[in-house]
């Protein structure tokens, strides 16, 4: 038998410092003892019981599954090889649930593995080094913490492409969303030959999602004894205490007023959304494939240091007089949009999408450039909310006076955007501003080749957890694709909620490259001198 084909690099990057850590692990208290008598609630106790070689665990949100898991991986990483040790490889579907995993294991080895004399509370970044079926091989960013009894705990960055390689016990987390379902889960199973166990943890995305149907198998006895499925939902978890811990986290009394406001939140923040709200809060999966785009093929194409520009005005901002308003956003334009239009690449040809909303969304700006290879990229978006119409133009003209190479521009012409729209082709030419009307046939016809643009890895755009929201919010709807989650809040402002808006301009803009016509580019839509004649002809 040939030896395992993945093996982790011995260099140490750098070490992670603390203030780099997600806030759910930094919130942690002082003090928290993981392991003292009622601290992990029953179903975690009863999870971390469960010995059998392959462990799944169907789960509702917020349930602390992950969280005993990285208890139970201190315990099993910090013990000797005669007491079970063994090395832990945590495979997330994203880069931010690793960092996370592996805070919790740090903060946890300050009390478990008595890390203040070990080091053991050191989190390293190394190169982990990655190798395929083929023999091909990359390296992917991972994380470790390294225990006296010679064992590691290793958060992998994003999936390695061959599992079988590892040894171990190997968790795989949120699994139901990873790229390939049916490739990690099946090359989970082959980890067994080489004496290791397997966790799988995650939410449901759909019945005909692999997870669900690995679910079924287990149950079903078609994998013996060998394996063992436990559901934890949401209620259970708050019928186990989960409110309270809550409270105590954030240092908070908890009273039973205030469990059944805060329940209640959580529950009505899903709206008409009941099948959602089921599958993600009670682990009952829906009919059709959910979402769309999986979260490891989001962070693929995100790039870090492009900025995403945000125009937000009070409600009252209407009162001002109209030069007054005027003013405020040609100073935000010349302060914010100028410095990063005038850094856009002047060879390549730039197109635009907007998707227009007044009040209750956010209108989104998001122009995308195209190079020789057909790779699309979005070199920075903006966000604009309760940005009266008059304004959201000013910021719309000068955004495209200002793409180098202007091709062309596709804008939302439903509802209130039509009138934008209608005046923006008028300014820069119908043949150049395709005005779309949103609608279920559109979005079947479109959505799809956006999707794939992430499927295929070639765009790439801002690293941002909102854009990452919108564009987990496309899911299958009777076999189209389109925006249909329910409000969710935006992660930079709390008081406010999103609906997907990012995925819409984005699809525009992709459509905007493939359907408008180049021609020469006008005289009016060169690219502006000066910030301050960016209300020349828009009165």
């Amino acid at each position: 038998m040939s030896a395992p084909a993945v093996k982790p690099s011995s260099s140490t990057l750098r070490v992670v410092e603390w203030d780099e850590l997600p806030d759910s692990v930094r919130q942690i208290p002082e003090g928290y003892n993981p392991i003292a008598e009622g601290i992990l609630m029953a179903h975690q106790v009863d999870w971390l019981r469960i010995q059998a070689q392959i462990k799944l665990c169907e789960k509702g949100r917020r349930t602390g599954i992950t969280f005993a898991e990285a208890l139970d991986s201190v315990i099993t990483a910090a013990s000797r090889k005669s007491a079970g040790g063994m090395d832990i490889f945590y495979v997330g579907d994203t880069k931010e649930k690793g960092l996370e995993f592996i805070g919790y294991c740090a903060k946890f080895s300050r009390v478990i593995a008595e890390a203040q004399a070990s080091g053991a509370s050191q989190i390293e970044e190394f190169l982990f080094e990655d190798q395929d079926e083929s023999g091909n091989t990359r390296q992917i960013n991972a994380y470790r913490i390294r225990y006296a009894s010679g064992f590691k705990i290793v958060a992998l960055s994003s999936n390695p492409a061959n599992l079988r390689g590892l040894q171990g016990k190997v968790i795989i987390d949120e699994a139901a969303f990873h790229r390939d379902v049916s490739a990690v889960l099946d090359a989970a199973t082959a980890l067994l030959i080489w004496g290791g166990r397997i966790v799988i943890i995650s939410t449901h995305n759909g019945k005909s999602n692999a997870f669900n149907q690995m679910v079924n198998d287990i149950r079903d006895q078609r994998y013996g004894d060998a394996a063992q499925v436990y559901r934890a939902t949401f209620d259970d978890a708050v019928a186990n205490g989960l409110f309270e811990r809550v409270c105590f986290m954030k240092g908070e009394p908890a009273t039973p007023e205030g469990k059944e406001a805060w329940y209640r939140k959580i529950r009505n923040a899903y709206g008409p959304r009941k099948a959602q709200m089921r599958e993600e809060l009670d682990a009952v999966p829906r009919d059709g494939n959910g979402v769309c785009i999986p979260g490891v093929w989001i962070e693929d194409a995100m790039r870090p240091a492009r900025p995403v520009l945000r125009l937000a005005l009070p409600d009252d901002f209407t009162q001002q007089p109209v030069y007054r308003r005027d003013a405020y956003v040609e100073e935000w334009i010349t302060r914010n949009l100028a410095p990063v239009v005038t850094q856009l690449n002047p060879d390549l040809r730039h197109f635009l999408g907007m998707d227009y909303a007044r009040h209750r969304d956010f209108s989104i700006v998001c122009p995308m450039s195209v190079d020789q290879a057909r790779h699309r990229d979005v070199p920075f978006v903006i966000e604009m909310h309760r940005v009266p119409a008059r304004q959201q133009k000013l910021v719309l003209f000068y955004t495209l006076r200002g793409l180098p190479r202007f091709i062309g521009a596709a804008l939302d012409a439903s509802g209130n955007g039509e009138t934008l729209a209608e005046e923006t082709a008028d300014e820069f030419g119908h043949n150049r501003i395709q005005q779309v009307k949103l609608s279920r046939a559109w979005y079947g016809a479109w959505m799809p080749k956006f999707v794939g643009l992430f499927e295929d890895s070639t765009i790439t755009i801002p690293q941002d957890d909102n854009l990452q929201q919108d564009v987990r919010g496309i899911e299958l709807v009777d076999g189209i694709p389109m925006i249909v989650k329910a409000r969710s809040q935006d992660l930079k402002d709390p008081d406010l909620y999103r609906h997907g808006d990012f995925a819409g301009a984005g699809v525009l803009a992709h459509f905007a490259t493939l359907e408008v016509a180049s021609g020469p580019v006008s005289a009016k839509s060169r690219r502006p001198r000066a910030a301050s004649r960016i209300t020349q002809g828009y009165a």
